[in-house]
């Protein structure tokens, strides 16, 4: 693992606020800002370019989808190499998708892919862990288990340097935990603190009855009450607030505001109440967990949220096992793939028309990537196993590129050819999209200093 050098003896982490000089701020209360959100004021970076988005979608496709059968077919390579699936021509001139995807090629020129991802992390919780946070684990090792001492996730960054409004969850993510064996690492805050993990939705968002009982208000209790049970509970803590604030006992009182202020906004509520969407534009989605899921991350995102999880798949391996058809134990990759190919296919090309017929998309970035790619060759049981070393990411919307195709990969689609684009450097990229400078840096439970991205911003993506 990288080191970093250590504070200076004596300093104390920069997100850690003295009551002394809270008070010396005067009436700080009267504004209405947590301990949250004064930490950002205080660690707010310089961007090194005006925000081009204010928000981000960040599809995570767990199991790693193959770039042949998507995004970087190879229809002239030979059988064992081009797959199951021909190739169809985009609207961009000489630029073809897999056949499975004929509406996100009708969108090709709204799109930006990329072909050129790489890294060199083949077991899916490295791997997965390195997509979610742009910081290389520490080993490329199947038994990677979660820890305060591994980076925090893309959204908890964002929710710590720049928080939504009061009454809106910075950072959500639904609709599952991801993991293989253990659970995957990077899905939360980690050393940030409780504060700046994601609003969870594990409820599955398809089910006639989908509802957040955390964000609903008991029979009887109105928000009149609730606010004077809140000013009783503050009472309570008052005695404990006088002394330093730890980031344990910081999260933990950063964790009841938040969850007040959730409680106390309608306008927050009310994005998760599925029932308000037309149900064409659900069938549009699709009714499935993955498809509601999208729908309901860009209410999220129109509701004020910054950055919004989606996980494709809860697991990897086994039936409904996400993109990892390696084709073994009597599964067949083909009829894995007629399942994840149009759900892909109409999933994403309605959440891209969604968001450009609410005049959103261009605020808005989406971002579709796994953990890493699939073999160019089929292997001996009919499938595609694990490929770090070359595979694709798409995005649209943000201040991003319309009709724009990053890089290009060898004839079989096994290395880069042109371009080189690394997690950390889409992790830059993101942060630069979002007006955060991406060599900021946090403070980890040992208080050393640590960028929040080792890459750098691609800014041939940008429009």
């Amino acid at each position: 693992m990288t080191t970093f050098p250590a504070a200076p003896s004596g300093s104390q982490p920069s997100c850690v606020w003295s009551r002394r000089a809270v008070l010396r701020l005067g009436g700080i209360g009267l504004f209405g800002l947590s301990y949250a959100q004064l930490d950002a004021l205080a660690a707010a970076p310089t961007a090194r370019q005006k925000a081009s988005a204010r928000g981000i979608i960040f599809l995570h496709q767990w199991g790693g989808p193959g770039q042949h059968e998507t995004f970087d077919p190879k229809p002239e390579a030979p059988e064992a190499i081009r797959g199951w699936h021909g190739a169809s021509a985009t609207r961009l001139p000489g630029v073809r998708f897999g056949e499975g995807l004929p509406r996100l090629a009708a969108l090709a020129d709204r799109l930006t892919v990329i072909r050129c991802m790489h890294h060199n992390m083949k077991n899916h919780n490295s791997a997965g862990y390195y997509s979610l946070t742009g910081v290389p684990p520490p080993s490329d090792d199947i038994r990677l288990r979660d820890s305060l001492d591994l980076a925090p996730a893309y959204g908890s960054i964002v929710s710590h340097l720049r928080p939504s409004q009061p009454g809106t969850a910075s950072f959500v993510a639904l609709p599952h935990v991801i993991a293989d064996g253990s659970v995957t690492p990077g899905q939360h805050a980690s050393f940030l603190g409780k504060a700046h993990n994601p609003l969870l939705i594990t409820r599955d968002p398809n089910q006639p009855d989908f509802q957040l009982p955390e964000l609903t208000l008991p029979a009887g209790l109105s928000v009149e009450r609730l606010e004077h049970r809140r000013s009783l509970q503050q009472l309570i803590d008052t005695q404990a607030r006088l002394i330093e604030h730890s980031l344990l006992a910081r999260g933990i009182e950063e964790n009841y505001q938040r969850a007040a202020a959730l409680l106390l906004s309608p306008a927050f509520r009310q994005a998760f109440d599925l029932s308000r969407e037309p149900s064409r534009l659900r069938e549009r989605y699709g009714r499935t967990t993955y498809g509601q899921a999208c729908l309901l991350a860009r209410r999220c995102i129109e509701a004020g949220a910054r950055f919004v999880n989606v996980y494709f798949s809860r697991s990897i391996g086994g039936t409904g096992g996400g993109w990892d058809y390696h084709g073994n134990n009597g599964e067949s990759a083909v009829r894995r793939l007629d399942e994840l190919l149009p759900a892909t296919d109409q999933t994403l090309s309605a959440l891209l028309e969604d968001l450009e017929q609410r005049g959103l998309l261009h605020e808005v970035l989406v971002v579709w990537v796994g953990e890493f790619g699939r073999t160019p060759r089929i292997n001996n049981n009919g499938g595609r196993d694990h490929w770090p070393q070359c595979y694709c990411a798409v995005l649209a919307g943000g201040g991003i590129r319309r009709g724009y195709v990053h890089g290009a990969s060898d004839k079989i689609g096994a290395y880069p050819t042109v371009g080189l684009v690394r997690p950390e450097d889409l992790a830059a990229t993101l942060f630069a999209a979002l007006g955060i400078d991406p060599h900021t840096e946090i403070r980890d439970r040992l208080n050393r200093p640590l960028p929040i991205s080792r890459g750098q911003p691609v800014r041939e993506l940008f429009a």
